[in-house]
């Protein structure tokens, strides 16, 4: 069972969140929170797997409690809640070590999904909230891949073109017609070759040198 916290001041919100989230198998909503404080402290009671966390709420905002609850012994996957105004909050999460990012008005197929992907070590990532950091913080002339590209299979690059449309393992697996386990493997070689931390960073590297459309 996914455990999930949704921090977010709006009712309506979080309580549509909740009904999309528990018409699933597999997904308990296991508390909510209003404020970033009210976040921090349902995190500490109640062992959520997954925080789906707003940016922009009274008092603490989204990024103190993220970077707050991923300091706690064994933290919760934080997904963060955004909009297109919001692209210099993006990048904070981004460093404060959000896993993921969901537009909030992102259909309820891609709110499960990103549930889903945060609870097993995945992230997803919206392609236009990644398109925007790319336009904003990667340098505005193409760079040239490095020579670790040269290192990728040819699935490998499969791989990384579907990662840059934002798709999760599960998405790629089913677009690949292979197991998830498989994408994993992929993702992981991926990382290594490239000498790179993450998915977000493959995710911008391969938007800045032109391997991925913009």
């Amino acid at each position: 069972m996914i455990r999930v916290l949704i921090a977010d001041d709006q009712t309506l919100v979080r309580t549509g969140f909740r009904v999309i989230l528990e018409a699933e198998d597999g997904i308990e909503v296991v508390a909510e929170a209003d404020t970033g404080a009210e976040a921090i402290r349902q995190a500490r009671l109640a062992s959520p797997d997954v925080v789906l966390m707003d940016i922009r709420m009274p008092g603490l905002d989204g990024l103190a409690a993220t970077e707050e609850i991923l300091r706690q012994p064994d933290p919760p996957t934080v997904v963060v809640l955004t909009t297109f105004d919001q692209n210099e909050y993006v990048y904070r999460a981004l460093r404060a070590g959000a896993a993921g990012f969901l537009l909030k008005d992102a259909p309820s197929s891609r709110l499960i999904a990103a549930v889903r992907a945060a609870a097993t070590g995945d992230s997803l990532i919206e392609p236009s909230i990644t398109r925007r950091l790319v336009e904003r913080f990667a340098t505005p002339v193409p760079v040239s891949p490095p020579a670790e590209f040269d290192l990728l299979t040819d699935r490998e690059r499969d791989v990384l073109r579907l990662m840059a449309r934002g798709l999760s393992n599960a998405e790629i697996a089913a677009e690949l017609v292979v197991a998830e386990t498989t994408v994993k493997t992929h993702v992981a070689r991926i990382l290594t070759k490239l000498g790179l931390r993450d998915r977000v960073q493959v995710v911008v590297l391969a938007y800045r040198t032109g391997f991925a459309p913009s």
